[in-house]
């Protein structure tokens, strides 16, 4: 069971990226899924989420710039990320789990991750 994350990279501050994320083996994005990031000297924190009825949550700071959305045939998440802003900088990472919802905030109620992808936004 995987999650692979692509589409990071190096961008200027109004940009936009588009993360990918492929889930393989036993993991399927039709549940829980969501996209979390972390900062360097930051914890982990939450940037979106989608359940198993399409219904997406954001962070405050990322809400009407980033939209979170899945491909359940193609089994891939992905996370739109427009007005990039220089504290968008960090290592992201996809996050699936088994229930269809709710799906919190809470990165320990994830049991597979991604290994990241670094995004990073200059000014």
């Amino acid at each position: 069971e995987q999650l692979v994350e692509s589409g990071g990279g190096s961008v200027q501050a109004g940009g936009s990226l588009r993360l990918s994320c492929a889930a393989s083996g036993y993991v399927r994005v039709r549940y829980c899924v969501g996209w979390f990031r972390q900062a360097p000297g930051k914890a982990r924190e939450r940037v979106a989420t989608m359940d198993g009825n399409l219904r997406s949550t954001y962070a405050d700071s990322v809400k009407g710039r980033f939209t979170i959305s899945k491909d359940i045939a193609k089994n891939t998440l992905y996370l739109q990320m427009n007005s990039l802003k220089p504290e968008a900088t960090a290592m992201y990472y996809c996050a699936a789990d088994v229930r269809l919802g709710p799906c919190t905030s809470d990165e320990a109620d994830y049991r597979y991750w991604g290994q990241g992808t670094q995004v990073t936004v200059s000014s």
